[in-house]
């Protein structure tokens, strides 16, 4: 039976005769909503990292040296399957780069502002493409990350271009991104496969501000009704040496009276963080409200009195190790505490009286090893550790 057809009707044929033999194995692996394998056993992969507070990832199809079929394309991949320089890919009329893998975009994503070998990216999701050379390539992150593969790559959509230099690697049959380098303010990410590796530097500029700005959002939730949250806030700033007025208005709240308490931990926060900022009064008047708490330990003055001899502040640290061992006497740690003050000063033969004192009252193996190796330094006349 003859049926006519309308001239759109037979174009819509064509073209999807003419979709059926150059995607073929390609767009049935994207149909929405269906799950099918993978086109050319170019498995989907993924590697994540975190620099610090930012999460780096990495999304990509992974093609193998061999094809399906077994053949071997070893010394065929650079220059060849992946050609040097832009190509036409017979598509957009415009001379594309290789997409990082195969299938859809490799996709990068940082979820804050970076900077890729020194040049500044913002958070978000990117197209990676790389241009290949016998010498150097260029990386590019593309503000489209949805495209499939480079067909219809546009520079105008370029958010960053870096230049790095390729390296020889160890074999790798399927191509693979890796974090090479994990530090807590950068990381070095890599492209592997058949003998060549293609890197790049990733470094969080200013990972305090992340961190800071993080914990001003987490205190609004539920961990910000336990002075806790408060002080373990506060206490980042004391560490890190960063954002110390603010540091001291998450003390203060720790230490306050709505959510907080004014106990040993927070008070000797809060001092810390007012002797860092230079207002020593206010910081010893606070200590001293802490040490004389009801509530305050014997081994929690003793690590003030360890703080304090950090500093170098040896005199405060002495005052602080007699206390302890006035207010609770013989009891753990006092006289260590007393030891280490008057060894600092350089008065060995105190410092040898008290450690050998509390060398007796030593609670585990550990800190009895400690005090013997002491004792033997004091007698030797040198310095303890």
């Amino acid at each position: 039976m003859n049926v006519r057809r309308s001239l759109p009707e037979i174009m819509i044929m064509a073209l999807r005769t003419l979709l059926s033999f150059a995607f073929a194995g390609v767009l049935c692996a994207q149909v929405p909503g269906l799950t099918l394998p993978p086109d050319g056993n170019n498995q989907k992969a993924q590697v994540t990292q975190y620099v610090g507070p930012v999460r780096v990832g990495i999304e990509y199809s992974s093609p193998a040296v061999h094809t399906a079929g077994g053949v071997d394309r070893r010394g065929a991949i650079w220059g060849k399957l992946v050609p040097y320089g832009m190509t036409d890919l017979g598509l957009s009329g415009r001379p594309s780069p290789w997409r990082g893998g195969a299938n859809e975009n490799t996709v990068f994503e940082v979820s804050h502002d970076v900077l890729i070998e020194g040049k500044p990216l913002p958070a978000g999701r990117y197209g990676l493409h790389m241009i290949a050379g016998p010498e150097m390539w260029t990386l590019i992150f593309s503000k489209n990350s949805i495209a499939w593969g480079s067909f219809q790559y546009n520079e105008a959509d370029d958010a960053l271009r870096v230049t790095v230099k390729p390296h020889k690697h160890e074999y790798r049959e399927w191509l693979t991104y890796e974090f090479t380098t994990r530090r807590p303010t950068e990381a070095v990410a890599e492209m592997q496969w058949e003998d060549l590796a293609v890197a790049w530097s990733l470094r969080v500029p200013d990972p305090n501000e992340i961190y800071v700005s993080r914990l001003s959002q987490e205190l609004t939730g539920a961990v910000g009704f336990t002075w806790q949250g408060w002080d373990a806030a506060a206490q980042f700033c004391l560490t890190h040496d960063t954002h110390l007025e603010q540091g001291l208005k998450w003390s203060e709240i720790a230490a306050g009276t709505l959510v907080g308490d004014a106990n040993f931990t927070t008070l000797s926060t809060k001092a810390q963080l007012l002797s860092k900022l230079g207002r020593e009064s206010e910081a010893r008047a606070t200590m001293d409200t802490a040490m004389h708490l009801p509530s305050a330990k014997p081994g929690q003055i003793h690590q003030y009195g360890r703080t304090l001899l950090a500093q170098k502040k040896v005199a405060e640290a002495i005052a602080v190790f007699e206390y302890n061992a006035a207010h609770f006497g013989d009891q753990w740690p006092t006289h260590v505490g007393l030891a280490r003050g008057y060894a600092a000063a350089g008065d060995n033969r105190k410092a040898l009286e008290q450690a050998r004192l509390a060398l007796a009252q030593a609670p585990d193996p550990l800190n009895r090893a400690a005090l013997e190796e002491m004792i033997k330094a004091l007698e030797a006349g040198q310095p303890i550790k």
